[in-house]
């Protein structure tokens, strides 16, 4: 984790509450957060400002300070992405984040700004690229790799040497079964069991998984 520098938040909804609950469990010096809407700007999120727009991000050092991406990825799931390689392109760095409550074990990796949240499980092997989200009580068995962008969505539940592409969606309470890959841009529904590959820009559903065509 990269701490030793203040953090900005980027955005300043639903997940940035998360990670700023996971910021302060870390006791980590927290500036405030940043949000493209007005109306949040002079708000607190957990205690911290609301400091303004865009344009406060652009007024700074990067060498100065440290982002973390609030931004989650429902809705607009592209968004989360789109920041933080905008921002990277300007210079600046964003953390990793470990929750205190997660489980990490030895031989794990982790890319730049990937976080790992309340209750979450990484087991040996795995590896998480970079801007990923390992949600609330999502659990990874070993030798999993993990691509960037991606989002395992709270209590899902990957089986070891899984491999997901970038920019994956695997949905709340999801399961998937050992050895499966799926493919970058794919979309795993709500509690679906995925049980062999699953194309790349496809989304599936049920139990077992079943194909809904090109997400």
């Amino acid at each position: 984790m990269n701490l030793d520098r203040p953090i900005l938040i980027i955005g300043a909804g639903g997940h940035a509450k998360v990670v700023a609950s996971t910021l302060k469990r870390l006791d980590a010096e927290v500036m405030g957060l940043v949000d493209a809407d007005p109306a949040r700007h002079g708000q607190r999120v957990l205690g911290f400002l609301v400091l303004g727009g865009d344009e406060w991000v652009m007024g700074r050092d990067p060498n100065s300070l440290h982002l973390v991406n609030g931004i989650g990825s429902v809705g607009r799931p592209g968004l989360r992405r789109d920041l933080f390689l905008r921002l990277k392109a300007k210079g600046f760095q964003f953390a990793s984040l470990v929750d205190p409550t997660a489980i990490v074990a030895e031989e794990v990796a982790l890319d730049e700004g990937a976080q790992v949240l309340a209750g979450a499980v990484l087991q040996p092997g795995t590896r998480l690229g970079a801007n990923v989200i390992v949600n609330t009580r999502a659990s990874v068995d070993h030798d999993c790799l993990i691509g960037a962008h991606v989002h395992i969505a709270p209590g899902a539940v990957l089986s070891g040497s899984v491999a997901v592409g970038d920019f994956v969606h695997i949905g709340t309470g999801a399961s998937i079964k050992q050895g499966v890959r799926i493919g970058s841009g794919a979309v795993v529904g709500i509690g679906a069991a995925v049980t062999r590959d699953v194309a790349p820009d496809t989304t599936v559903t049920g139990v077992p998984a079943r194909s809904l065509g090109m997400s």
